[in-house]
């Protein structure tokens, strides 16, 4: 299946960019190269590895590095290989287990389903997204392999141009009758979950969807969920959005610091024309930072000078049309005024920002008063208690203020109940990695799902898994390297203000398809002049 996707690759970015409207010599068309066949190309290879390792009798976690984070134990999942260490030079990523499970348990029961392979659990009916092209494909892997279903995969309307090219990647699986993709809108949806040779389902939409499917459409939905009395009868997983906040810590950043964490925040928002369930929706910052005025003025300017794109997502218009009455001081922002930017949030109040999913162009932005530790805590606990969501949160600080910070900042991380957190990284990195975990913060119901139930990805089939930690650079090469940062990374590909990122993107999915130190002379000069 790996070399399939690098066979039929441009075929699978050529339908990406019709179904979105990019233009194909456009710099946005890496987006689809990274987040499409690159990353269904690196899992396979990870999962690849782990079942070689348990058809050898070993764990796939046999040589992992494994570490502890406060009371609980980590394993670091990337770097994995000398090419990570290149390529993504300066990020690194580890997967914090449950409390009370140790390195050797972890070793012992890494495997989940293929410990047993040949205990089947049915037949799974995986609901595809609509938003990023490798998510149910990636999906389908993981209950394959993680929990031993085979798969009745449902592809989102938007995606039913891709019907032919994903047949043709997973041609294997589908000729082994381990895989059958289906198209339809709701009607097939609600007939596919409730077949009762369907043992269990997982989605990926939002959280209105899936109490859709759970509980049933409209009052008599609603009547069910007040009563407890579930109209679907099996289990459900489920990976669905949120509002992601991105907290900025106050510090002394120099004009470039502001004007690329700028432009970080942007990206978070904006890639993918801002259809992604862990895209920031809330910028918190202080408002005792003597740069905050000139922070928000870079994040304004990068906001409105992003790459125009159309709003192909349904009802996006529509949900930035609601944006904009219940905040009709906001700024507009854009060629055409796409882009709603509101500050002046009110952190104490029940705002519709923080509470709804806005899932288009639409940033917030909230200011807690205090610095350092006190600021910190205070806006960890903010996205804790204030942010619908558990899905993924950013932290933004300067190296220096990381440092200040010391033990104190290590305990902001661990009270964040977020199933990824990314530290000068966008949360997105986390899904990219495909031997982290992907998913909501633990302990959510069908009655109040939040961001979801179970994880994905997480191609070492690591059990009892509590979330995600990633970090990055604060500064982009060559400034790292002049900062004493000692990081070779450039502006990373994914930005939507990275000029080479259509040719670097393909380039990656290249490498991804068939690693060879010949590649790398080519993805980094292109990568250096992003």
């Amino acid at each position: 299946m790996r070399d399939l996707t690098g066979t039929h690759a441009q075929e699978w970015v050529t339908a990406a960019l019709g179904i979105k409207g990019l233009d194909p010599e456009s710099p946005l068309a890496g987006e689809e190269w990274i987040s499409g066949p690159y990353v269904l190309a690196i899992a396979l290879s990870a999962l690849a590895e782990s079942l070689d390792a348990l058809a050898a009798g070993r764990s796939p976690l046999e040589g992992a590095t494994f570490g502890a984070a406060g009371d609980h134990v980590t394993v670091q999942v990337l770097p994995m290989s000398i090419f990570d260490k290149l390529l993504l030079n300066g990020y690194s990523a580890e997967v914090w287990l449950e409390r009370g499970v140790s390195s050797a348990a972890a070793r012992v029961n890494a495997g989940l389903g293929q410990k047993e392979p040949e205990r089947t659990q049915g037949i799974a009916a995986v609901l595809g997204a609509g938003n990023i092209f490798s998510i149910a494909p990636l999906d389908v892997l993981y209950q394959l392999i993680a929990d031993n279903r085979v798969v009745a995969l449902k592809l989102n309307p938007i995606t039913d141009p891709l019907l032919p090219v994903l047949e043709k990647v997973l041609a294997p699986l589908i000729e082994l009758g381990a895989l059958r993709i289906l198209t339809g809108g709701a009607e097939v949806g609600g007939y596919l979950v409730q077949h009762p040779s369907v043992t269990q389902v997982h989605m990926t939409g939002s959280a209105a969807t899936h109490d859709a499917i759970v509980w049933g459409p409209g009052t008599d939905g609603i009547e069910r969920k007040l009563h407890g009395t579930p109209l679907l009868d099996k289990p459900i997983s489920s990976e669905l959005g949120g509002v992601s906040p991105t907290l900025v810590l106050p510090g002394r950043w120099s004009a470039a610091d502001l004007t690329f964490q700028a432009e970080h925040i942007a990206t978070q928002r904006l890639h993918n024309g801002g259809y992604n369930c862990v895209a920031a929706q809330a910028v918190v910052v202080s408002a005792d930072w003597d740069q905050k005025d000139r922070f928000l003025a870079e994040l304004e300017k990068a906001i409105a000078n992003a790459p125009a794109r159309p709003a192909y997502y349904p009802g996006s218009d529509e949900r930035v049309a609601v944006a904009r009455v219940n905040y009709p001081a906001a700024e507009n922002l854009g060629a055409s005024g796409e882009r709603v930017l509101v500050t002046g949030l009110d952190p104490a109040g029940r705002e519709p920002l923080l509470n709804t999913e806005y899932f288009a162009p639409v940033l917030g932005v909230v200011e807690l008063p205090g610095t350092g530790a006190e600021f910190a805590r205070a806006a960890a606990e903010f996205a804790n208690e204030k942010c619908v969501g558990t899905l993924g949160v950013n932290i933004v600080a300067h190296p220096a203020t990381l440092g200040e910070l010391g033990t104190d900042f290590d305990g902001v991380i661990e009270s964040l109940r977020y199933g990824t957190v990314a530290i000068n990284a966008w949360t997105a990195v986390a899904y990219l990695t495909p031997t982290a975990s992907w998913g909501a913060f633990p302990g959510h119901t069908i009655d109040d799902v939040q961001s979801g139930i179970g994880v994905v990805h997480n191609a070492l089939l690591i059990d009892r898994v509590q979330r995600t930690v990633v970090r990055g650079p604060f500064r982009p090469a060559p400034r790292s390297i002049v900062n004493r940062e000692f990081t070779l990374a450039p502006k990373p590909p994914w930005f939507v203000t990275n000029k080479t990122a259509g040719q670097t993107g393909r380039l990656l999915a290249e490498f991804a398809v068939a690693p060879s130190w010949s590649r790398l002379p080519a993805i980094f000069a292109s990568a250096l002049r992003g």
